[in-house]
């Protein structure tokens, strides 16, 4: 890959989980009643013909890690776990007395923090919780993250008796000294472990993070920790670039200087020789920055134009409402988002008093959802197209005149009524959403707001 295309389109970028994102949301004109209006219209277009899917933030971590952005609660006090379970269920049943029936569950991801940093009973309480105000799906999909490190093979065996076949592990990288950096003390073994462990229960799509770009990182790293990856051959791979934004995360980025950080074309280089190796040992590119073998879902669905992408990152299973529980989490209904509060006695507070924990959200118009699903198609499916009305947008000239520079780099073809990002367009698929980001080109941030986008 040539440098001058790194020099030229490395810039900060959003990473589009949704459309308009999140500093570009109307504050002003959004409302909780409009927001439960558009919940309850998404849910009754929805939940009888494929169901919904719900996003449970459990924010606990016991340890710091320093490349990490996630909304978190550094402690090692395990009583939190039971008010914390008792508070989203809580939140629940507010959504489920807003429904004129159960919903029906068709997907459930557990992030954080650390979910595993629950203990296996209170994630049963907390999946039974759930079902006490719900159904569950046929063709359900359950995921949690998984920390190598404190993950045990009850809490494993637990969740996969409640219905759950995905885990993903965050590996980052094996390199001790980028681990000592990033306050990542995590041993190969720990990960095989844990991995042979989800194969022995039966978990049928096993995934695991690494990052490039992270502090003292070498391309000798990356090779070796894709060799060590390769030995357990998980179904799927998130290999991403490290986001460094100190600026909205405080401390807990600045645990290294910036001069420890592979730069542009070095950093690039990481990503190209790490994708190698991955197509290499079997892994096809999904996406942005996801890799997975032919016998996972995520690659069935990349191959069927079914893949779909929202706050939970990259699906196999499409549902059109999604609900966020607990602190930081986001909403969406298609039409509307909505988050929770980030902090974590607000949160409780909110609840105590049977409200919703919601602080902030952004009700769609016609051109958000128009250009929403353009920027769903460029990072599902790599393409994208304007051949009937319902698709066509008035700024769309001016977009694609934007893009002419990019065409010009070999990275898009532009058809009459299609635009298609080559294999070289790619890694760049950021910076050809942005030129459809209407809200970006209309208002240029004064201050950082995103990561660099290679």
């Amino acid at each position: 890959m040539k440098i001058s295309l790194i020099q030229k389109y490395n810039v900060p970028g959003p990473r589009y989980t949704s459309y308009p994102t999140v500093p570009y949301w109307n504050e002003v004109e959004f409302t909780e009643q409009k927001w439960i209006a558009s919940f309850q219209q998404s849910f009754s277009e929805s939940n009888s013909q494929n169901g919904i899917s719900l996003y449970i933030h459990l924010p606990f971590c016991e340890s710091m890690c320093t490349f990490c952005g996630c909304n978190k609660r550094i402690t090692k006090n395990h009583t939190v776990e039971e008010d914390y379970i008792k508070a989203l269920i809580k939140e629940w049943s507010l959504y489920c007395k807003l429904l004129p029936e159960k919903p029906l569950i068709k997907e459930i991801h557990l992030g954080g923090g650390t979910p595993t940093f629950f203990s296996k009973n209170n994630l049963e309480h907390l999946i039974n919780g759930i079902f006490t105000f719900a159904n569950k799906a046929d063709q359900h999909e359950f995921s949690f993250e998984g920390h190598p490190n404190n993950t045990t093979y009850e809490q494993l065996q637990k969740l996969y008796d409640l219905g759950f076949r995905r885990v993903s592990f965050g590996v980052q990288d094996y390199a001790e000294k980028v681990q000592k950096a990033i306050n990542r003390i995590q041993p190969f073994h720990n990960v095989a472990k844990v991995t042979f462990w989800a194969k022995e229960i039966g978990y049928t799509s096993i995934g695991h993070d690494i990052i490039f770009g992270l502090p003292f990182q070498t391309i000798e790293d990356v090779v070796d920790t894709i060799e060590k990856t390769n030995s357990l051959k998980p179904d799927r791979l998130a290999f991403y670039s490290y986001a460094h934004v100190p600026w909205i995360k405080g401390n807990g980025q600045r645990g290294f200087n910036e001069e420890n950080l592979p730069k542009d074309a070095q950093k690039r280089k990481l990503y190209e020789i790490g994708k190698q190796l991955l197509s290499k040992n079997g892994y096809h590119e999904i996406g942005m920055d996801h890799f997975a073998l032919e016998s996972d879902s995520l690659y069935k669905a990349a191959a069927n134009k079914g893949l779909h992408r929202n706050f939970m990152g990259y699906s196999a299973s499409k549902t059109q409402l999604m609900i966020g529980l607990g602190v930081s989490s986001i909403s969406d209904s298609w039409y509307s988002f909505a988050q929770n509060t980030k902090n974590l006695e607000d949160y409780y507070q909110l609840l105590e008093w049977d409200k919703l924990p919601i602080v902030k959200g952004h009700i769609l118009n016609d051109e958000d959802l128009k250009i929403r699903k353009h920027i769903l198609h460029l990072t599902c499916d790599f393409e994208t197209s304007w051949d009937n009305e319902a698709r066509y947008f008035e700024e769309l000239p001016s977009v694609l005149k934007d893009l002419e520079e990019i065409e010009k780099d070999q990275l898009i073809v532009i058809e009459e009524k299609r635009i298609k990002i080559t294999e070289a367009g790619r890694p760049f698929v950021r910076n050809i959403c942005m030129a459809f980001d209407l809200h970006l080109k209309r208002k240029s941030p004064e201050t950082n707001l995103f990561s660099m986008t290679v």
